[in-house]
């Protein structure tokens, strides 16, 4: 699985494009797998990160609280733990010594600076279109944190189905149990998206991670005739230029 993720997040669209006829005789199986899941238009996955609110220990226990629906929806953690209650939500901040997080910052950072709150824990969202199975949405998820948080970083889930689409929380401590801290790049937006889209593959669930610009674009085909036109005006265009380069020096 490792080397599939790692040749789709190498392929590159744009270059595969533009050179006329897709070859898929010339692709990997990964990518002419990529190819014919973006042809098929196969559903894609959502990863996204929300702002604000976490710069707190009581900002992020809010929002477990949110996303555990007030105890209403089960929260699971890197433990392996199902956590559900009211009192569910309050717990996990404590264990991840966030209070501590929080003053470190502080004392950091000094008093009556501007300087922007440090985030103490970052919100993700994976989702699916409607008719997804919410339970193996979860599952993929749930694999995914395992695969790339485990003793590492803290986190705590939900699995939302209020909405069409099937989605979980993901709360996930910003600073790892090594005192290195986790700051999101787009990078790890893309690869995230290849992962969990592979993860619901793999429980048999239809899942592609095109990249947001070629997503609503069909890989075509140019036309043979349309090559040839293109290659007849290139040479037009080199045969004056030879003439002259051929020429008499004087």
């Amino acid at each position: 699985m490792k080397r599939q993720i790692a040749e789709e997040l190498a392929f590159n669209f744009r270059s595969s494009g533009r050179v006329g006829r897709v070859d898929r005789t010339r692709l990997s199986p990964a990518h002419a797998q990529l190819v014919a899941r973006t042809a098929a238009r196969a559903p894609e996955v959502m990863v996204k990160v929300l702002s604000g609110g976490a710069a707190s220990a009581k900002a992020v226990r809010r929002h477990l609280e949110y996303v555990g629906r007030n105890g209403e929806v089960e929260l699971y953690t890197d433990d392996g733990d199902a956590l559900k209650g009211r009192n569910a939500a309050g717990q996990l901040p404590d264990n991840w010594n966030l209070d501590l997080e929080e003053a470190g910052a502080r004392r950091q950072s000094g008093k009556g600076t501007k300087a922007k709150p440090v985030r103490l824990a970052h919100k993700i969202v994976f989702s699916m279109p409607p008719g997804t199975s919410p339970d193996k949405v979860l599952s993929a998820v749930q694999n995914l944190c395992r695969e790339e948080f485990a003793f590492k970083h803290r986190y705590a889930m939900a699995l939302h189905i209020d909405d069409s689409q099937p989605h979980v929380h993901v709360v996930l401590k910003a600073r790892s149990e090594q005192g290195k801290r986790l700051n999101i790049s787009k990078s790890h937006l893309k690869e995230w998206r290849v992962k969990f889209a592979a993860h619901l593959r793999e429980l048999g669930v239809s899942a592609n991670a095109t990249p947001r610009k070629f997503r609503d674009q069909t890989i075509r085909s140019t036309p043979q005739a349309l090559l040839r036109q293109r290659a007849r005006e290139r040479t037009a265009v080199e045969r004056p230029r030879s003439r002259v380069l051929e020429g008499p020096v004087r």
